[in-house]
């Protein structure tokens, strides 16, 4: 099944894969609520579904995702509602049972970089960026990247990225592990595929037994993804994300 903005191509097209692609390159794959709960549902139905040993993600040429569509913000901080789509693609996210590779060929902001924290293998093309510009719009990093990224990366980097909302390239993406490999913008897409399908084949319960074995070094990603949630929609009606907005909007004009 698939909709306007995001793709699914099922496991019997790609041997045991499935296949999700971001579709909106228009709004450079900014991600909407309702493409939010399209997400959550997919990777729900792909834990249920035993014909799924592992999930793809990719974007389009040249962008993963901008991140979070900026309207559902500014409708928030003007009194409207945030909605739970958000958090719930982000439970359903971190609590991935079958493997997640993840594809990335330009731009990767805000959650289009968040999100491969919770990939167990990503491939990126050189002219991929990776930058999380929360604390420019007057907010708070998200998906437990407060957590996992000093784990992944170290205080340093991870401050530099998540809190100084500097880009990494590609190459400093992989050197601080937030990535797997770089290869050819022509050899995203066939390297994911080919990682995932690998996977795919392999001895499903050994696989996942490793798997949950590698991830139980993380402390409680739902917490701080609770906990990062509740300081974001704070800081959604502050006044200085109001400002950090109408700044956004009039660069965008």
């Amino acid at each position: 099944m698939s909709d306007e903005h995001i793709l699914s191509e099922r496991p019997e097209i790609h041997d045991g894969v499935l296949v999700l692609r971001f579709n909106r390159p228009e709004k450079k794959n900014a991600i909407t609520r309702t493409m939010y709960q399209r997400l959550t549902e997919e990777l729900l139905s792909a834990n249920r579904d035993e014909s799924i040993r592992a999930v793809a993600i990719l974007g389009t040429p040249g962008v993963f995702s901008a991140g979070n569509d900026m309207a559902d913000f500014i409708a928030f901080a003007m009194g409207g509602s945030l909605g739970t789509e958000v958090l719930d693609f982000l439970a359903a996210l971190s609590t991935m049972e079958k493997p997640l590779v993840s594809g990335v060929d330009g731009l990767a902001i805000g959650i289009g970089t968040t999100i491969h924290l919770h990939c167990d293998m990503t491939f990126a093309s050189p002219r991929s960026l990776f930058k999380t510009p929360f604390v420019d719009l007057a907010l708070v990093p998200e998906a437990a990247s407060s957590l996992l990224g000093p784990l992944t990366m170290g205080h340093q980097r991870a401050f530099a990225m998540f809190a100084a909302g500097e880009g990494f390239t590609a190459e400093e993406a992989r050197d601080a592990g937030l990535i797997w490999k770089v290869v050819a913008e022509t050899e995203v897409e066939h390297a994911t595929l080919a990682c995932a399908t690998a996977l795919a084949a392999k001895p499903p319960q050994a696989l996942k037994i490793a798997r949950d074995l590698i991830r139980q070094g993380r402390p409680d990603v739902a917490a701080r993804i609770s906990e990062e949630a509740r300081w974001f929609s704070a800081q959604l009606k502050s006044e200085e994300a109001m400002q950090a907005f109408q700044t956004f909007m009039a660069r965008k004009r």
